[in-house]
């Protein structure tokens, strides 16, 4: 009895299968040099076993142009992007720890080729449908902006629309002068925060809190760090989030990297002592979570 041949495209694709699959190269920089930088990049090698990951400070870097091109670099902070714009060349990157604001004074609108930047702030559309699920009654969403976080608005207003939600914008040149932030609380339902540094900072935090509660108006966002403070709540990416986030990406081609992007894992952390005194009730942060996260886009 004869034995069928196998055909020569079968024979491919098994051959295909049972090849190894060849490691990455997984570089991890960044200007700063420390145990939880450390701990990070532990954490990425101990989820991906079948990859080389290693974290170089930048000092100890070649030049951009230098790196292999089938390396896959991933850069923390702003300082580590700098390093990285100057040079065109170089091998497929992406950037964490970098803020909207932190991008768009260094690149405005122009997303460079073999660069992807993860964004470190809340993203729009997932903070304002918190803010929806918390504050149902709310329509008029108070947003202070500055010199460098004015570009900003025009996202939050297309993320608003979907929802009926109106923003209400007020410029803030100088935070020492609280009347732009009364004026604006006195148009509208809450105080909703940008991750602008220049406006949210320790320095402000006492009067931004104590001026929008005096009023009955609660602040949403703009981090995680805010809520601690005593803000109403915020969404907000862990290191877990940030290695799943990573994974995702990781496991994808380079060529099909975004230009730019919010992680795709996040939580929410709710300040219950707040909702009270604002007489409202949060569910439990994880259910805000997924309730939230049910509004994503497939």
């Amino acid at each position: 009895m004869q034995v069928p041949r196998m055909p020569p495209w079968l024979l491919f694709c098994c051959l295909l299968c049972s090849a190894p699959l060849q490691a990455a190269e997984i570089i991890l920089g960044s200007v700063e040099d420390n145990p939880a930088i450390r701990a990070f990049s532990a954490a990425l090698a101990e989820r991906r076993p079948q990859d080389r990951v290693q974290f170089q400070p930048i000092e100890q870097l070649p030049s951009p142009e230098q790196i292999p091109t089938d390396t896959r670099l991933i850069l923390l902070g702003a300082a580590a992007l700098d390093w990285r714009l100057a040079s065109p060349e170089g091998p497929p990157t992406l950037v964490l720890r970098i803020s909207r604001v932190q991008a768009h004074e260094r690149l405005g609108e122009t997303r460079p080729t073999r660069l992807t930047l993860l964004w470190s702030d809340p993203a729009p559309a997932r903070q304002l449908r918190l803010t929806r699920l918390l504050l149902p009654q709310a329509q008029r969403i108070g947003v202070l902006y500055g010199e460098h976080s004015e570009f900003l608005l025009d996202e939050l207003r297309r993320a608003a629309a979907p929802l009926g939600l109106e923003i209400v914008d007020q410029a803030w040149p100088d935070s020492r002068d609280n009347r732009p932030l009364q004026a604006l609380l006195r148009r509208s339902d809450l105080l909703f925060g940008l991750n602008d540094a220049e406006l949210y900072n320790p320095q402000t935090a006492k009067s931004l809190l104590l001026t929008s509660y005096a009023q009955q108006r609660a602040l949403i966002g703009p981090n995680a760090s805010f809520v601690r403070a005593g803000s109403l709540a915020s969404s907000y990416s862990d290191q877990d989030d940030w290695l799943a986030s990573l994974g995702q990406l990781l496991d994808q081609p380079p060529a099909s990297w975004p230009r730019s992007t919010y992680p795709s894992h996040f939580r929410v952390l709710g300040n219950r002592q707040v909702a009270r005194a604002l007489a409202l009730e949060l569910a439990d942060d994880a259910s805000l979570a997924q309730q939230v996260a049910e509004g994503e886009q497939p």
